[in-house]
């Protein structure tokens, strides 16, 4: 008899180079506006208290995500594969765990954004027969993206049942 898919914390972390990336995104987030607000704050006299005060308020706070985001989604994010299912654990202030058995499987695919193929990175997408929506593992090195997508393939292939 089949062994019982359990919920459970995933196995395998993500690339440590995920840190990078996701401080990349942060930084990308939070530094356009601060730099709107200083320039204005800059060229507009009358209204400067008024655009530096909101400019200083989220350098700080996004500061404060740019470090710590960051470090506590790479302390989060595990993934597992074995005969049976994908184990996922993601997220940092929403953390989420999932399990997809093999039999659920629909797709898999494999994204490279622009930074993340800076820092070498993929996120390999899980789509399955769920309302929850896909399994996205981010953060995996390229190569093993790409093998375990082949993994994935070859065994959701030689798994009985139409995934619905």
């Amino acid at each position: 008899m089949a062994e019982e898919l359990r919920l459970r914390p995933p196995h395998h972390r993500v690339e440590k180079r995920a840190i990078g990336w996701w401080t990349a995104q942060a930084l990308a987030t939070v530094l356009p506006p601060v730099i709107v607000l200083v320039v204005l704050g800059v060229l507009i006299a009358p209204a400067r208290f008024w655009l530096l005060l909101p400019a200083v308020l989220i350098a700080v706070l996004g500061a404060v995500y740019v470090v710590v985001m960051p470090q506590w989604r790479y302390r989060v994010h595990r993934w597992e594969i074995t005969d049976d299912a994908v184990y996922t654990a993601a997220g940092w202030l929403r953390q989420e765990w999932r399990i997809a058995p093999m039999s659920r499987i629909q797709t898999v695919d494999t994204v490279r954004g622009p930074l993340q193929q800076l820092f070498d990175l993929s996120s390999v997408t899980v789509t399955t027969a769920s309302a929850a929506g896909p399994l996205t593992i981010d953060g995996m090195d390229r190569e093993r993206a790409t093998a375990v997508v082949e993994q994935l393939t070859a065994t959701t292939q030689a798994t009985p049942g139409d995934a619905t």
